[in-house]
């Protein structure tokens, strides 16, 4: 499925870092950032998650709630929040089920060579449920910026 703004967000339940089960459904009436990023600790997921830590008190002000996703698994996660004072919850999509729904996960190109993998991807859910921005092709050090010019 190609998803585009406007469209209904697919729902979704992952297990999450904090040791629940994050559902979509349980924020309908908060606007909703999910964030899709290769692999912990790695240079430009480090970077990305590090710019939504630096401004997640003004996301949150703005009544945005922040998740990320990878198909790193729960110690992964942990890992990562504790080495850099991540503030959000990291979903854990291990069999890549979420990330292939939302056009995540699947072919890529990177330097030239073609691949399957996880694409570095953000989706701004509004507060009914409904799409309403998506950044294919996030730039790790700029997207803080840009989410929160969407949200202001």
């Amino acid at each position: 499925m190609n998803l585009t703004v406007g469209m209904k967000a697919p729902i979704f339940k992952l297990p999450s870092s904090s040791g629940e089960v994050v559902s979509l459904e349980d924020y309908l009436g908060s606007k909703v950032l999910i964030f899709f990023y290769p692999k912990d600790d790695t240079p430009g997921c480090t970077i990305e998650a590090c710019g939504i830590r630096d401004e997640h008190e003004n996301i949150y002000r703005n009544g945005t709630v922040v998740f990320g996703i990878s198909p790193d698994d729960f110690d992964s996660h942990n890992s990562f929040i504790k080495k850099f004072d991540l503030n959000f919850e990291l979903l854990s999509d291990v069999d890549k089920t979420v990330s292939t729904t939302y056009g995540a996960w699947g072919e890529k190109t990177l330097y030239g060579k073609k691949s399957i993998g996880m694409k570095r991807m953000s989706f701004l859910i509004n507060e009914e449920g409904f799409i309403s921005k998506i950044w294919k092709k996030v730039i790790p050090d700029r997207h803080a910026t840009q989410i929160l010019e969407a949200i202001s």
